[in-house]
């Protein structure tokens, strides 16, 4: 602000000017001749909160803020106070509506969208432990000569480091030799046994255990074909999967 009578630069809240005492605004009144009474009108807080954060909570903000000044020129200094305290309620009123708004917008966009992603890395995973347990169950035909293992615990790891056999073959992991996996409940059925003991045939199924976890069921044979389908228990008749 500038003096008009001497041309001084002051504050731009200074009701005389610092070099020649010129009055250059009405001072705000006094309390008991003491020195004038400032309180805060929040006005740019108010209008910050109310373009930024929520318009319809930020407008109360802004009336109660543009109350203040005009209070405290009149003398109503309880009312300018009161109008101030109103001020700040409302615009920390607007800010938090705004802020919880705000998180409740990028839950709803963000959570779906972790949701589909969790379901593709557990279906991807899926699809990977059956290629996995087809392998392992062709290996185990092969190192012990009695066909295909009679069930899928026959092809996890062996006790306490012994060596691998036709109970605990040693090609699959724990996990995945318990049947579940990444949201997915593997069934593992072996055929009839020959009349030399062998079991020539298999079938395992690849559920998902909740809606949340996966959307395709799966199934695979000794043929080493893994088919899907997205409505229900796949079959030897269901899509095969590409590649």
């Amino acid at each position: 602000m500038f003096c008009p009578k001497c041309g001084t630069t002051n504050d731009d809240n200074a009701w005389r000017c610092v070099q020649c005492q010129t009055v250059l605004q009405q001072a705000p009144p006094s309390v008991a001749g003491g020195p004038p009474v400032v309180v805060p009108n929040y006005l740019w807080q108010a209008i910050v909160c109310t373009v930024c954060c929520c318009m319809p909570l930020g407008i109360p903000a802004i009336v109660y803020a543009a109350q203040v000044n005009s209070k405290v020129l009149q003398g109503d200094i309880a009312g300018a106070r009161n109008s101030s305290k109103n001020a700040k309620m409302w615009c920390w009123i607007a800010f938090v509506s705004g802020l919880l708004f705000t998180l409740i917008y990028v839950a709803a966009i963000a959570v779906p969208n972790l949701l589909r992603a969790r379901i593709a890395a557990n279906q991807a995973s899926a699809v990977g432990s059956l290629r996995t347990l087809n392998t392992a169950a062709i290996t185990y035909s092969s190192a012990f000569n009695l066909g295909f293992p009679p069930s899928i615990a026959g092809l996890r790891p062996p006790v306490g480091g012994a060596s691998p056999d036709a109970n605990a073959a040693g090609l699959i992991n724990d996990v995945l030799a318990s049947g579940t996996k990444s949201g997915y409940v593997f069934t593992y059925i072996p055929g009839e046994k020959d009349a030399q003991g062998r079991i020539s045939t298999y079938t395992i199924h690849a559920d998902p255990i909740t809606d949340s976890t996966g959307t395709n069921h799966y199934f695979t044979d000794q043929t080493g074909v893994i088919r899907q389908d997205s409505n229900g228990p796949a079959n030897e008749q269901s899509t095969p999967i590409a590649g």
